[in-house]
C-alpha cells in the first residue's frame, strides 16, 4: 500500500497546531479567552449570531475584561466605561491600525493609499464638518429635504424607515457631491443595500466566500470612479464654492479616489438613516414628547403645514427639544463598537492586554451603565437639560461618536441634518405610529441598530 508522507505530514502538522491552539498555557494576567474549538474561526459562530447578546453573557460570564478569538485574531472587550475612557485616551491603543485592514477589504483602500492619505482625510473632514462650518451645507440641505418631502403627497402610509431613507439618500448625497453627481437610481440602491448588509462579514472574510456582496462592492467602486472622474472634469466650482468631496478629490494621493468616495457615503448614510429614524419613533411612540415639540414647533413656524420653512442653524437654537430627543435617541440604540489596536502592553484593570490586541469597547452597553444614565432603558430626553450643549459638550460616558481623538469628524453634521429633517416633517405632517416600537437588532457591531421588526407609520398633512 502506498503511503502519501506529504498528507500524514500535513494531518500531523494540523493536529499540533490544533492541540496547541486549544490547550495553550494561559497566561495569569491575561484576561479570560474565549477562543472557540475551530481553529481560525474561534468563536465566530456563536459570536456571530447576535454579537451584541454574546458581548453581554460573556460580560456576566466572564467579568468585565475578556478576550475572544475571531477569525484569526485576538478581540479584547473591555466593558467598564472608566476604563474604556482610559484607553481611548492611550497613545498606545491605535485606530488606524485597527481599521486599516478591514478598510482595504470592504472599499479596497490599499494600505500604501491609506496611510498616505489618512492625516489629509481625517483633518479634511474636521474641517469641512465642524460645527463653525455647517453654514456652507444648510441652504442646499434645507432645499433638498423640501425637494424629496414634497414626494410624499398629502397623506399616506410608509415604513418610517423606509420613509427616512428615501429622503436622507438623495438629500444628502446631492449637498456632499453635487446635485450633478448623485447616483441613487434603484439599482445603486439595491447594490448598495447588499453592500451595506454584508459588511461587517465582509471586513473579515476574504471576498471570494462572499461573491454577490463582492458584485456589489465592485459595482459600486465602479460607479464612484466614473463620478469621481466626472467631478474632476467638471469646471463649475471654479467660480463658486467647492462640495466636501471636490475638496476631498483635490487633496487625494494616488489613484483610488472610488474607496475614498464610498467609503465617506457609506459613512454619512448608513447612522445617519438610522438615527434619524429611531429619534422619529421614539417622539412619535411617547405622547408628551410629541405634544411638546410640535407646540414648540408652533411657536417658531405657526400653524400652517404646507409652506417651505426655512431651517438654518439660527431655527435649530430655538427649537433646543429635538436636539435633545436625537441625542437620548442615539443613546438608546449606539452602535455596538468602538475599535482601537494595542500598539504596546496595556494595563486594564489587573490584567496586561498585549501588542496586537483589537481592543473593543460597546457604546450599547456602556450606555446602559446606570452609574452615567439612571433609568438607562427609558427614553428620557430631559436627562439633556444637564448637559453644557451649548459648547458641544456631551454627557460623560457618552460615546454615540466615539471618543479620544478620533471622534466621528461628521457628528455636527448629523446632529444639524437629523434636526432639520425632523422639524420640517413634524412641521409639515401628522404622524401616527401603526405598529408598535420596534425594539433594537442585536445582530450589528459596526452602526447604530437597526429596528427588528416593522415600523408603518400614516401621516397626513397637518391642517
Amino acid at each position: 500500500m502506498d503511503i502519501d508522507v506529504t498528507a500524514i505530514l500535513s494531518l500531523v502538522l494540523g493536529l499540533i497546531i490544533i492541540m496547541y491552539f486549544l490547550f495553550q498555557p494561559k497566561n495569569p494576567n491575561s484576561p479570560p479567552f474565549i477562543r472557540g474549538w475551530i481553529p481560525w474561526f474561534g468563536a465566530a459562530f456563536q459570536f456571530g449570531k447576535a454579537p451584541l447578546k454574546f458581548i453581554e453573557q460573556a460580560r456576566i460570564k466572564y467579568g468585565p475584561v475578556f478576550t475572544v478569538y475571531l477569525l484569526g485574531n485576538r478581540f479584547t472587550f473591555v466593558t467598564e466605561t472608566e476604563d474604556v475612557l482610559e484607553f481611548l485616551r492611550s497613545k498606545e491603543a491605535d485606530l488606524d491600525e485597527a481599521v486599516q485592514q478591514a478598510l482595504q477589504h470592504t472599499v479596497s483602500i490599499s494600505k500604501e493609499s491609506f496611510h498616505q492619505n489618512r492625516s489629509m482625510f481625517f483633518k479634511l473632514m474636521i474641517q469641512q464638518l465642524s460645527s463653525s462650518n455647517l453654514h456652507q451645507f444648510s441652504e442646499t440641505l434645507c432645499k433638498e429635504f423640501h425637494e424629496h418631502v414634497e414626494h410624499l403627497g398629502k397623506e399616506g402610509t410608509e415604513d418610517l424607515n423606509d420613509l427616512v431613507r428615501h429622503i436622507m439618500c438623495p438629500a444628502v448625497m446631492k449637498t456632499l457631491f453635487g446635485k450633478n453627481f448623485c447616483p441613487t437610481t434603484g439599482e445603486f440602491e439595491r447594490h448598495f443595500q447588499n453592500f451595506d448588509e454584508g459588511l461587517e462579514v465582509g471586513s473579515q472574510i476574504p471576498e471570494f466566500f462572499l461573491r454577490n456582496w463582492g458584485k456589489s462592492k465592485t459595482w459600486l467602486l465602479n460607479v464612484f470612479e466614473r463620478i469621481a472622474t466626472d467631478i474632476k472634469k467638471d469646471k463649475s466650482s471654479e467660480s463658486g464654492s467647492k462640495t466636501l468631496i471636490q475638496h476631498l478629490l483635490d487633496n487625494l494621493h494616488g489613484n483610488e479616489a472610488s474607496g475614498y468616495l464610498l467609503l465617506l457615503f457609506w459613512a454619512s448614510q448608513v447612522n445617519a438613516i438610522l438615527g434619524a429614524f429611531w429619534t422619529l419613533a421614539f417622539i412619535l411612540s411617547n405622547p408628551s414628547v410629541y405634544k411638546n415639540i410640535m407646540e414648540d414647533i408652533v411657536s417658531v413656524y405657526g400653524k400652517a403645514g404646507e409652506a417651505r420653512i426655512e431651517v438654518f442653524e439660527d431655527n435649530l437654537k430655538k427649537l433646543p427639544s429635538i436636539k435633545l430627543c436625537i441625542l437620548e435617541a442615539l443613546r438608546l440604540v449606539a452602535p455596538g463598537s468602538i475599535i482601537r489596536k494595542a500598539m504596546k502592553p496595556l494595563k486594564v484593570q489587573n490584567f496586561v492586554i498585549p501588542p496586537g490586541d483589537l481592543l473593543m469597547a460597546s457604546p450599547y452597553w456602556l450606555h446602559r451603565n446606570t452609574k452615567y444614565f439612571p433609568e438607562p432603558e427609558t427614553f428620557k430626553p430631559s436627562r439633556w437639560e444637564e448637559a453644557t450643549l451649548k459648547k458641544n459638550a456631551f454627557l460623560d460616558g457618552y460615546l454615540v461618536f466615539g471618543g479620544g481623538k478620533h471622534q466621528c469628524p461628521g457628528r455636527w453634521f448629523v446632529l444639524m441634518e437629523t434636526h432639520m429633517l425632523i422639524i420640517i416633517l413634524l412641521y409639515k405632517y401628522q404622524f401616527t405610529l401603526l405598529d408598535p416600537m420596534p425594539k433594537q437588532s442585536l445582530l450589528q457591531l459596526s452602526r447604530v441598530c437597526q429596528p427588528d421588526g416593522p415600523c408603518r407609520v400614516q401621516y397626513k398633512l397637518r391642517e
